[in-house]
């Protein structure tokens, strides 16, 4: 990996004695490394309990009405989620932190991260309380402007009262992890999730049968509470270590956190997320359960992506630090390795998904209400879904990309406007006729499109990587990736139970993906062969 630039590192030694020297150099690559494996893990261990927790909602609603009305109350916390968490905040408010901590370490007797978090955070939390009591009191209307099919609106409307309140809590919690992964503290973001879906799943539990469907939504609310308690102490404890300066006049934050940034950041966002809403507005005229299949195929074809873009979460404040000091070239490097080794990742993962959907389906969710029926639907729309996980993939990591040069920026909201519109435009026409598998369709072709487009607009005034080069090397893993999809659809059909058959399906996609990888010539096996052949000599 690429070690990481002398701007990096300063903020985690005291001011008098900064580590901006040889040897701290040497370790950056090796401290990515390490905190890409701890973000991983426990991004894993998040995504498995929301995997229990959809489990757990199958179980106890199956796919029918009271599930439709939980999930579209649910569309509130993940549009919350890519807004405030994800990618919204964290798109300026990394850079803008980055930048603050590169100033404190040239002029240690100023402190513009304290100054950021004076100027940035009141303001803040007063919008997110302000649009929390919104959704709150417009309950009724958004729920008829998501679902307007629904045959009965009223447990929609609330659950999305008690999800509204994630307005306000996922907004903190998405201002600690910006904060805190600009400091490359990254062990108390990747918690969150932990905490969240335990708490939720404990909730389905405890309260499935007073309060029906609504005890998710419950779950929701409390959970997103807990998602700020666990940052809070890791936060405090940075900003305590700054020189503490008072306030100075004119504060950087006012130079730091342009407004025209930030909307273009939290506009990109929203529209990037407004693909649910068009799923979750086309499956409402469609019979019960339309919504629910999307949903749960999605759940489990995004995890190859949620693995995939850890190591760019882990890398972003690195890359905005390295082009807030000049270092255009390191940037490059670095963006280039993370969509390539992001595109591994994803494309086995996909290939994986295609290949043993029906089995993993109905290992994970065919018991209780959930039926055989609801398991092959679910399974052909997951089919449909993934092949645009590579397209969600790249437009991540491109995304990060272009926000992290800290100027405004309108190629991402361009970019992901032309994929909604052909998103939209797809599934209006194709929803008649080929129902929950047009939608997912027309989900894979818009995402894709914007994925070419952010690959296209990146050049000097953001990162200005080597596209034919990148491109090259998606192109032959992704038919590693067919092959590989291919030889595990035909191990896993071979096999009668549902576990068996989902892990001989990963084995052969897993072990056909790296050698049709090295036939082809894919770019991240020799390197990673050459690092495995370095660690052997150096224990021996």
């Amino acid at each position: 990996m690429t070690t990481v630039p002398p701007a990096v590192v300063p903020e985690t030694a005291p001011p008098a004695e900064p580590r901006a020297t040889a040897p701290s150099e040497k370790t950056g690559g090796s401290f990515l490394a390490k905190a890409a494996l701890i973000t991983a893990a426990l991004s894993v261990a998040g995504s498995l309990l929301g995997l229990v927790r959809d489990q757990a909602l199958a179980h106890f609603f199956g796919a029918g009405t009271d599930t439709d009305a939980f999930l579209v109350a649910w569309t509130i916390p993940e549009l919350a989620a890519t807004l405030l968490i994800e990618d919204g905040l964290a798109f300026f408010l990394v850079p803008a932190f980055s930048l603050a901590l590169a100033r404190r370490a040239a002029d240690p007797a100023t402190d513009p991260v304290r100054d950021l978090v004076r100027a940035s955070l009141p303001r803040m939390s007063l919008w997110f309380a302000a649009a929390a009591l919104a959704l709150m009191a417009a309950a009724p209307y958004v729920v008829a402007a998501l679902a307007p099919g629904l045959p009965d609106p009223r447990r929609a409307v609330d659950c999305t009262r008690l999800t509204a309140t994630c307005a306000f809590t996922f907004g903190l919690t998405g201002y600690c992890s910006a904060a805190l992964r600009a400091h490359q503290r990254f062990v108390a973001p990747a918690t969150v999730y932990v905490a969240y879906n335990a708490v939720i799943i404990t909730a389905l539990f405890v309260l499935a049968a007073p309060l029906g469907v609504r005890a998710a939504a419950a779950g929701v609310a409390v959970g997103g509470a807990l998602m700020v308690v666990v940052q809070a102490p890791s936060l405090w404890r940075q900003l305590r270590r700054g020189p503490g300066a008072a306030p100075a006049k004119g504060t950087s934050a006012d130079r730091t956190l342009q407004t025209a940034i930030i909307w273009t950041v939290l506009l990109f966002a929203l529209c990037r997320q407004s693909q649910v809403l068009i799923e979750r507005f086309l499956a409402s005229s469609l019979p019960a359960g339309a919504i629910s299949h999307l949903n749960y195929a999605q759940k489990v074809a995004q995890m190859p992506m949620v693995l995939s873009l850890m190591l760019c979460t882990v890398t972003f404040p690195t890359v905005a630090r390295a082009l807030a000091a000049g270092e255009t070239e390191r940037a490059r490097d670095r963006v280039e390795r993370d969509l390539v080794l992001a595109g591994c990742v994803v494309l086995c993962g996909t290939a994986a998904v295609v290949a043993v959907a029906p089995a993993l389906i109905e290992l994970l969710f065919q018991r209780g209400a959930f039926t055989a029926g609801d398991t092959a639907t679910t399974a052909s729309v997951m089919r449909v879904y993934a092949l645009g996980l590579l397209g969600h993939t790249l437009v991540g990591a491109l995304a990060r990309a272009h926000f992290a040069v800290a100027r405004t920026t309108w190629v991402p909201l361009f970019s992901m406007s032309l994929g909604i519109v052909m998103t939209a435009g797809i599934g209006f026409l194709s929803v008649g006729t080929w129902g929950v598998h047009g939608i997912a369709a027309a989900n894979a072709t818009g995402i894709c499109v914007t994925a070419l487009l952010l690959l296209r607009g990146l050049g000097p005034r953001t990162v200005p990587i080597r596209t034919r080069a990148v491109a090259g090397q998606l192109g032959r893993l992704t038919l590693a990736a067919v092959g590989a999809a291919i030889l595990g659809g035909l191990c896993a059909e071979g096999t009668g139970q549902p576990a068996l058959a989902v892990l001989a399906g990963f084995s052969a996609v897993t072990v056909s993906f790296v050698l049709f990888g090295l036939l082809l010539g894919a770019q991240p096996w020799p390197s990673v062969l050459r690092s495995v052949r370095g660690k052997v000599r150096h224990v021996r």
